[in-house]
C-alpha cells in the first residue's frame, strides 16, 4: 500500500479542510515541535516535550520550562544574550518607547 501523506506529513488528518497555507503552517509547528533537540545540561540531541511548554532530556532527565513548541524561544535567547553580557541593552532589536521618543527630539 503506497504512503499516503508523503507530501501532507502531519497534516493528512486534515485532509482537504482549512486550506493549503494554514495546513503548511500547521505542519511546520508540529515537525518543529516533535523532533530531538539538544539538552541545555548535558549536550545530547535527545530533549522531547511532554506537554505544553515542558521539556524533558531522555539521556540525563532534566525537566525545564521553556517554549510552547520549542525548547528555547527567539526571545529566550536574546534574553540569555543579555543577561550574559554579551550584548548590550542598547544593541537589542527590541526598542521601547522610552528609547524611541528619546531619539526623536
Amino acid at each position: 500500500m503506497a504512503r499516503r501523506t508523503k507530501k501532507v506529513g502531519l497534516t493528512g488528518r486534515f485532509q482537504s479542510r482549512y486550506g493549503l497555507s494554514i495546513r503548511k503552517r500547521v505542519k511546520n509547528i508540529e515537525e518543529v515541535e516533535r523532533a530531538y533537540h539538544i539538552c541545555p545540561s548535558c549536550g545530547h540531541k535527545k530533549v522531547k516535550r511532554i506537554s505544553t511548554a515542558i521539556w524533558q532530556c531522555r539521556k540525563c532527565g532534566t525537566k525545564f520550562a521553556g517554549g510552547s513548541y520549542v525548547p528555547r524561544t527567539d526571545m529566550g535567547r536574546i534574553v540569555d544574550r543579555v543577561l550574559k553580557g554579551e550584548m548590550s541593552l542598547e544593541e537589542s532589536p527590541e526598542k521601547t518607547l522610552e528609547n524611541i521618543e528619546g531619539e526623536e527630539t
